[in-house]
């Protein structure tokens, strides 16, 4: 009852505004010119959630199945769908395909075999039907398809079920050259805030999630398959407490989040559990507007 009342709300607040009503308050800005005269702007404030809450998918997928896969994802979706109230579903890296580049055998040509269309696959329908019917969010790791090869993507479906974004992987190393190396470090809008997308290691290089907190976002979410131990908690506490940020680690093998201040919000390394939810308070996460953000010196940084 409680999870198909929320989802009403949900769907009446996005017909009315509800919840993401626009003030306008009176700025000045420099005009640029010469004698420095100010004129006054109109902004738009959006008030945004604060709470929200994530399922991470805790599957491994099959290499290279990805009917296996899909069906594997929709049953861990139907489960979270009859027993939580969720916002956001993250799945891990390469989900549908199974991460298939690290296979010695699947070629950098092989790759496309693994590759989908996101506006005509029937995967991807699936999704884009349960984000909607659910009003949530979800990221969604696959090989995506294009001109001159193939790209290791995660696709962001909104609650409305719609694509509103494709965040391909930036750092490329040993198997994953066999991807054409994404070329952009885009931050998003949401219902929740300004939010970011990272793949797997694009978290080892701090000038992911340094751009990321700089353009605005709260939270980064991280779809992963490789390193999960002792080393890549503290790369990811360290990431969050120096930017300020919620971090969402998500690895077929473990669900980690870790918060603003560099702790652990949740470390779920159950095998016996598909995914794990739980829910994250992004009030905590002021990202460019406080901390090391702002105590920042590029005045001097030089290379």
């Amino acid at each position: 009852m409680l999870r198909q009342t929320r989802r009403k709300f949900l769907k009446v607040a996005g017909t009315a505004g509800f919840g993401i009503y626009e003030v306008l308050v009176k700025t000045k800005i420099s005009n640029g010119s010469n004698n420095n005269e100010n004129r006054s702007v109109t902004q738009r404030k959006k008030k945004v959630l604060s709470k929200i809450r994530i399922a991470q998918v805790k599957v491994y997928p099959e290499k290279g199945n990805m009917r296996a896969n899909h069906k594997s994802l929709m049953n861990v979706l139907e489960d979270v769908e009859n027993h939580h109230d969720v916002d956001v579903v993250v799945t891990p890296e390469g989900f549908l395909d199974g991460y298939v580049s690290t296979e010695k055998s699947v070629t950098k040509d092989d790759m496309v075999k693994y590759a989908i269309n996101p506006q005509t696959s029937r995967y991807t329908q699936a999704v884009s039907v349960w984000a909607k019917r659910n009003k949530a969010w979800i990221f969604y790791g696959c090989t995506r398809k294009a001109a001159n090869g193939v790209f290791n993507t995660a696709l962001i479906y909104n609650r409305k079920g719609n694509m509103v974004g494709m965040y391909d992987k930036l750092h490329l190393q040993t198997h994953d050259y066999k991807y054409i190396p994404g070329k952009h470090l885009n931050v998003y809008e949401s219902d929740f805030g300004i939010f970011g997308v990272m793949i797997c290691a694009d978290r080892r290089w701090p000038e992911t999630t340094r751009t990321l907190t700089l353009k605005g976002a709260r939270v980064i979410f991280n779809p992963t398959y490789g390193m999960h131990g002792d080393l890549n908690l503290c790369m990811m506490r360290t990431r969050s407490y120096e930017n300020g940020i919620f971090i969402i680690f998500t690895h077929p093998g473990q669900s980690l989040i870790t918060d603003p201040k560099g702790d652990v919000v949740v470390n779920n390394r159950d095998k016996t559990k598909t995914y794990s939810v739980t829910e994250i308070d992004l009030s905590k996460a002021l990202a460019d507007k406080s901390g090391h953000i702002i105590d920042r010196r590029p005045d001097v940084y030089r290379l």
